[in-house]
């Protein structure tokens, strides 16, 4: 505290912290072979493509190696393209980079995923009364 007695806010705690705090993300396979697997975003970055040096490689050959990257940021997560051969699209969109909303569908390749956004469990503060 300065001399006024005011405090100094930390990026998040206005709004009860970071995203990554408050929510957990993931991507669901709707579409290229096993459909239904959720893959949680819990890294700040990871990223997707046929391989090897990829965190999510997938047998696709419509994937590049390195084809896109899912980023934890403050306030969301982005999806960015790495310069693949047949792009990154976003509810069929193609994107070069996009924030992504809960239930957005990201094709690449010929998967397609849907991103996925629920809100953690908080534990409930106790206040001690004096």
């Amino acid at each position: 505290m300065g001399d006024s007695g005011t405090r100094k806010l930390q990026r998040g705690s206005a709004t009860g912290g970071t995203f990554s705090e408050r929510f957990s993300a993931s991507l669901v396979l709707v579409a290229g072979g096993a459909e239904g697997s959720e893959f949680p975003l819990e890294k700040p970055c990871t990223t997707v493509g046929r391989g090897p040096d990829v965190d999510l490689p997938f047998p696709d050959d419509a994937m590049s190696r390195q084809h896109a990257a899912f980023e934890v940021q403050p306030m969301g997560v982005r999806v960015r393209d790495m310069g693949s051969t047949n792009g990154t699209h976003v509810n069929g969109e193609p994107v070069a980079s996009a924030d992504l909303k809960h239930g957005d569908k990201v094709t690449i390749g010929e998967h397609c995923f849907q991103y996925v956004v629920e809100e953690r469990e908080r534990s409930k503060r106790a206040f001690k009364v004096h």
